[in-house]
């Protein structure tokens, strides 16, 4: 005990007296343990924060019929439900479309759950409101400037319902729809004001899902529902989940990168300055070594200095890493950041790794001392 107790207070000492290095070492240590944790968080938070980001360009899955029926039923989007897994869903939105005509113009209605629709359809930019009751309808651009209406105007919409009979009612505007896409052009109401007119009101056209999921959970939720579903064809939004999964590589490897960097350019700053601290003491070194201590004594007491930067770096790194990765989060992706309880012992280990690798150069120079040759002053 007393033993390891001189070596520690030796180690801790021989530290203080050179700290003006040292504490160019442990900055150096600080930094890249820093940057590792930071990057790490990062790397392993992308998925779900790039996910987030994906969903407010719409759906990346949807539902259609499969066989020969055209229109999907109510009962059969719920059975399809249970295959979602519920922390990844955003909002599942079925829609239903009707033909319909206001002063003799034709335009298309779709009804949908208007709730699930804000859901799934984020990027949609309303002036006015969402619709709150029965009776009221969020235009497109489009029909408002053909027919002239603003929020709060109100139309006659009618059109011809499932049996052949006609149908007329009345709806308000509650607000008018932009996009830049086809959405402009059609009516939106809710499923039981478009059912309530046009009959059958069980009918569903199409379901768009947004899954906060990668493409291949999303292939498995496909698979599954088509081997469970029979009445239900799934299909991925190719043009949102191929983006997404291509970015989110991308993305990590770069963070990769940045990091295998870093740690490269840490271990170089570490052995550099024990190469320094090395030559600084190497009649210490020899007159050491001339009184008897071996070569695996030496070793132990620079690999000591080394390992207790290490672990210092480490320390300070976890803490600043999370804080560095937290500022990248808000200013990139305007969310917070998970911490990740691993990258405590990963980054306390990879530092001390790193930092005992870097001193593998410097310590073999330092067992090479001849203290003969030292001790002459050549």
């Amino acid at each position: 005990m007393k033993k390891q107790s001189f070596y520690v207070k030796m180690t801790v000492n021989s530290l203080i007296r050179r700290r003006s290095r040292m504490f160019v070492a442990l900055l150096a240590v600080a930094i890249g343990a820093t940057v590792l944790s930071g990057l790490i968080t990062i790397y392993y938070d992308i998925p779900r924060q790039m996910g987030q980001e994906f969903r407010s360009y719409g759906a990346n899955l949807i539902l259609v019929s499969s066989g020969g029926e055209s229109t999907l039923s109510a009962a059969g989007v719920e059975s399809a439900k249970p295959y979602f897994p519920p922390a990844s869903v955003v909002g599942i939105a079925p829609y239903r479309y009707e033909a319909v005509k206001i002063n003799e113009q034709p335009f298309m209605a779709a009804g949908t759950d208007l709730e699930e629709a804000k859901k799934t359809s984020p990027y949609w930019l309303v002036n006015g409101r969402w619709p709150a009751g029965a009776g009221e309808a969020l235009i497109g651009q489009e029909v408002a400037d053909t027919i002239r209406l603003l929020p709060g105007s109100t139309f006659a919409l009618t059109g011809t319902d499932a049996d052949g009979a006609g149908f007329s009612r009345d709806f308000s505007v509650s607000g008018v729809l932009q996009t830049g896409g086809t959405e402009e052009a059609f009516i939106f109401m809710s499923l039981a004001d478009l059912g309530e007119m046009a009959g059958d009101s069980g009918r569903i056209d199409i379901v768009e899902c947004s899954v906060s999921a990668s493409e291949a959970s999303l292939n498995q939720i496909a698979a599954e529902i088509t081997s469970h579903v029979p009445d239900i064809t799934p299909r991925l939004v190719k043009r949102v989940t191929q983006s997404e999964g291509t970015v989110l590589a991308k993305l990590q490897s770069l963070v990769y990168l940045v990091t295998v960097v870093v740690l490269l350019l840490t271990m170089i700053c570490v052995a550099t300055t024990m190469m320094a601290v090395v030559a600084e003491r190497r009649k210490e070194i020899g007159l050491k070594k001339a009184l008897g201590a071996a070569n695996s004594a030496i070793v132990r007491e620079f690999l000591g200095e080394g390992l207790i930067l290490g672990g210092l770096g480490g320390l300070l790194g976890v803490a600043l890493g999370f804080v560095f990765a937290q500022t990248v989060s808000m200013n990139v992706f305007n969310r917070p950041i998970t911490f990740q309880p691993f990258l405590i012992p990963a980054t306390l280990a990879a530092s001390v790794a790193v930092t005992g690798l870097a001193c593998l150069l410097p310590v073999r120079n330092a067992a090479n001392v001849d203290p003969a040759i030292v001790l002459r002053g050549e």
